[in-house]
């Protein structure tokens, strides 16, 4: 019996993934333990789940992967500070710290930390992002395709897979950069990098999306040369971030016409004009690579991962744009899935081991017996009804939330990756067109133009959206937008974009029956089986990990129900002033 933990840690997202001879048997976060957004810590919390989830101890492993090389990533990070020299002084000697204590220490700290005596290997950034996206794919051969910020030096690569094998074929490297270039305009709008890319994505939809109208296309344009490869190259004189902890230089904020928004100010048009244009330029230079991957390639099938990988306004157009024919994505395409990918490289790639599984759930975070939800609900003198059988907490969930709760939805195991996909999930009626106000003031506490996500059951998901057939997998994990027929728009308003698209999760039975048949339900009282799916938190905290993290959550905003395993809590029956804090106050 093989082991193989994977870690990823020290930038953003830690993560650590257990496979049991090729399979993966456990994964997740640190920030889902610790409680810390994209905590970047070492990922003791997350490991010590993994183990404990099989029953193993640290030196039943057979062998511990890391995602990167720390000390080719250690020489691009020198390089750049002596090439920009003296202006990179400051921030040059702000890092250090950390490189000489944890980065350059990864073997030290892992042996330490977890007391292990056994083979750790390192593989590149991109490559771990490679084989995360194909050596759990459900494909034998595939074109590949990673888009990040930055690995050592690496920001966008493509190659080929086959079998157990991996050949990473082309890359373009830092400091010119995709990722990069959406984070820099991330910034420019006022929001935090490596954490609000997708509120930018959503806000696109608001902004002029007319190509030969919108003149922030063409001031973006001025950025980067693009060949018709899609290769690219970026006019360094627009950026700061290869010196500085700031990202768009003087040069930047002029071209777009103004300084940086202060967040939490006034979002005007130009801003959603200027996102509008980002999301156009980087549909263009993904397109143009793409279609030279498959030329190169000559292969239908596409596998991807990386941080642009979470585009999924971009990705729901990859099939109609390119000549690919199937696409399949990593559910966790960031810096934590990376963890999956080290280790399943090491299990195929080095080890030599034939493939003999395939990703098909996100479900492989922590879950909690029936049992240890009544000790903590009892415990806590939480008042409750507890359900006969899985008909009746279908049934009356399904009328909760045909009168317009809000549901916070515990069951099973915890979703890997940053989507709530029906494990940890909010719910609430697609059909109320006040909803998305309602979510967004009483519980998420976010901005207000951000869009809410329908769910739907594989089955049903043509009759609703311009889905590609078949219906891709990628779906399952919430990575792919795509237009809501018009008819039904005006009937599900909550789940329809300002633009007339939805960020659809298709569930399948197999993959979680309870969620599925929740869903059926729900059609059968309302005629539409869409439901709203959040993830279940609040504005800057993770998604809850443990029923105390859920209470909490419920009790500190306008969640009117959870229901968690057999048990429905209500709100109102249990408000306890040590469950309220100034940290869930309501506005």
């Amino acid at each position: 019996m093989t082991y193989i933990l994977g870690i990823s840690c020290f930038y953003h997202d830690s993560a650590a993934a257990l496979l049991k001879d090729g399979k993966i048997v456990a994964a997740a976060e640190e920030e889902r333990f610790s409680r810390k957004k994209h905590d970047s810590s070492f990922p003791e919390q997350a490991i010590k789940y993994c183990l404990e989830s099989q029953g193993i101890t640290i030196n039943e492993l057979s062998h511990v992967g890391f995602y990167e090389k720390p000390l080719l990533k250690f020489e691009r990070v020198l390089s750049q500070h002596l090439q920009s020299f003296p202006k990179s002084w400051k921030t040059f000697l702000s890092s250090m710290p950390s490189w000489l204590t944890e980065k350059l220490r990864i073997m030290k700290i892992i042996k330490k930390k977890l007391q292990y005596k056994g083979d750790v290997h390192f593989i590149e950034h991109h490559l771990a992002h490679a084989a995360a996206a194909y050596l759990v794919s459900p494909y034998k051969k595939a074109a590949i395709v990673t888009v990040d910020g930055v690995g050592e030096w690496t920001t966008s690569s493509y190659g080929i897979g086959e079998g157990n094998e991996i050949h990473l074929e082309k890359e373009i490297q830092f400091p010119s950069s995709l990722g990069l270039l959406y984070s820099t305009v991330t910034a420019y709008l006022g929001f935090s990098v490596n954490n609000s890319e997708y509120k930018v994505m959503g806000m696109a939809a608001y902004g002029n999306m007319n190509k030969k109208t919108n003149p922030y296309y063409e001031k973006l344009k001025k950025v980067l040369e693009v060949k018709e490869d899609g290769s690219y190259r970026f006019d360094m004189s627009y950026f700061i971030f290869h010196y500085a902890n700031k990202m768009p230089s003087k040069k930047f904020c002029t071209l777009l016409g103004g300084k940086i928004r202060k967040g939490e100010t006034e979002i005007t048009q130009r801003h959603k004009d200027i996102a509008a244009g980002l999301q156009l330029l980087l549909e263009d230079v993904m397109t143009k690579i793409l279609k030279h991957v498959y030329k190169k390639t000559k292969c239908d099938n596409l596998v991807f991962a990386g941080g642009v990988g979470l585009n999924s306004v971009y990705n729901g157009k990859i099939l109609k744009e390119t000549p690919f024919k199937n696409i399949w994505g990593q559910p966790n395409a960031t810096d934590g899935g990376s963890s999956i990918g080290v280790a399943s490289y090491i299990y195929h790639s080095i080890l030599g081991n034939a493939r003999n599984y395939v990703q098909e759930t996100a479900y492989l975070g922590p879950g909690y017996t029936t049992g240890e939800v009544r000790e903590f609900l009892d415990k806590q003198k939480v008042k409750y009804t507890e359900f006969r059988d899985g008909k009746e907490l279908i049934e009356k969930t399904a009328k909760l939330l045909e009168e317009n709760n809000v549901v916070g939805w515990f069951q099973g195991r915890m979703e890997w990756g940053p989507r709530a996909l029906g494990s940890r999930s909010i719910l609430s009626n697609a059909t109320n067109k006040h909803m998305q106000l309602i979510l967004n003031t009483k519980v998420k506490h976010r901005e207000k133009f951000r869009p809410f996500a329908p769910v739907v059951c594989e089955d049903d998901a043509l009759k609703y959206f311009d889905c590609d057939k078949p219906i891709p997998e990628p779906t399952d994990y919430m990575l792919m937008v795509y237009p809501i027929k018009e008819k039904w728009r005006k009937k599900i308003p909550a789940v329809t974009h300002v633009d007339g698209s939805g960020r659809l999760q298709t569930i399948r039975r197999k993959q979680n029956p309870l969620y599925y048949d929740l869903l059926k339900h729900f059609g059968k009282l309302t005629g539409i089986p869409i439901l709203i799916n959040t993830s279940f938190n609040i504005r800057g905290e993770p998604i809850v990990c443990t029923p105390e993290d859920a209470y909490r959550c419920m009790m500190g905003t306008g969640i009117d129900y959870l229901v968690i395993d057999k048990f429905l809590v209500k709100r109102e029956d249990n408000f306890q002033d040590k469950w309220d804090s100034e940290q869930y106050a309501l506005d």
